[in-house]
């Protein structure tokens, strides 16, 4: 007999810095002593963001002034199917205080000295260790010199992601091309994924592949890479990169673009419905640049993906 599943919203609480809020589980609960996003069941006639305001309040005594729709996990406990709406909190007021939990520690990803953690929230932290902004070359466009300066510049100022996307260049050109890209992104600490070619990341020793929708469609497993992404642009594939547990989606286009014609994009409010309840963070993509970024968190994206306004071409 199937088990009911009990739907949970859960807070990612995220300082300027990038750190997050985790609490330690009371004596007397199931799984005491492990760690745990803040938050708690939805109520009958809640929905999960009213039951992620009310559980912040009664577990930390804090009012939630702002909070983005993010990821949906379900994860199978051996005392309950959980359905976990996750939400950014980026913004309360009131002073932090444990009113439920036995401590409580603020984290950074990749630095998490807390534990055990509990098993559902594995995925939830590779999640976050991506950044919010995911740029995508253009050297077919402006140049490989031009790209390659571009690029160093944006890595100086803060881009930890790029996807090196050149189609058009032949194949030594881009071969090199996208080693002078890569010494220089790693040198910076930034991931890089090849598009389309998982061989050709392997190879290179880039961090993994990113799959356009066609290939996204014909694969039956996951590419054996760290970091895999794919591109999207409907619901089945969607459901696909998400059968595969890829790392992230770019979904798109949401305005009109250049690579497009004159084709409307999807608009804000078609990309909010695909992104819905999705268990894989998504980047919109499509006439995008940083300044969209409030735009995506609303419409549950966790960020943008962009290719003229990554190099200042918009």
């Amino acid at each position: 007999m199937a088990r009911k599943i009990v739907d949970v919203a859960a807070a990612v609480l995220l300082r300027p810095d990038g750190s997050f809020l985790l609490g330690r589980r009371p004596e007397g609960t199931v799984y005491a002593g492990y760690w745990e996003f803040p938050g708690g069941k939805v109520e009958r006639g809640e929905t999960p963001l009213h039951a992620l305001v009310r559980e912040l309040r009664e577990e930390l005594g804090i009012t939630v002034e702002r909070a983005y729709p993010w990821i949906l996990r379900e994860f199978v406990y051996p005392h309950a199917h959980v359905r976990l709406h996750f939400f950014r909190v980026t913004a309360w007021h009131g002073e932090i205080d444990d009113l439920h939990h036995s401590s409580l520690a603020w984290q950074r990803v990749g630095h998490i000295s807390v534990a055990p953690l509990l098993p559902a929230n594995a995925p939830v932290l590779r999640a976050l260790a991506l950044p919010e902004f995911y740029a995508i070359t253009h050297a077919v466009g402006i140049g490989c010199a031009q790209q390659l300066e571009r690029l160093e510049h944006a890595l100086h100022h803060g881009l930890r992601l790029v996807q090196l996307r050149e189609p058009a260049l032949a194949g030594p050109e881009r071969d090199q091309f996208y080693r002078d890209a890569l010494r220089l992104a790693l040198s910076h600490g930034a991931r890089v994924l090849v598009s389309g070619d998982a061989e050709l990341a392997r190879r290179l020793g880039a961090d993994g592949v990113h799959l356009p929708s066609a290939r996204l469609m014909r694969l039956t497993e996951r590419p054996a890479l760290p970091l895999v992404a794919a591109s999207c642009h409907d619901a089945e594939e969607l459901a696909q990169a998400a059968a595969l547990e890829l790392d992230f989606v770019v979904l798109g286009p949401v305005k009109a673009t250049a690579s497009h014609g004159p084709a409307p994009g999807m608009g804000w409010e078609r990309f909010a419905e695909l992104a819905r309840d999705y268990p894989l963070p998504v980047f919109a993509l499509g006439g995008l640049q940083r300044a969209d970024l409030e735009h995506a968190w609303r419409a549950g994206a966790h960020g943008v993906a962009a290719i003229r306004a990554a190099w200042g071409l918009l």
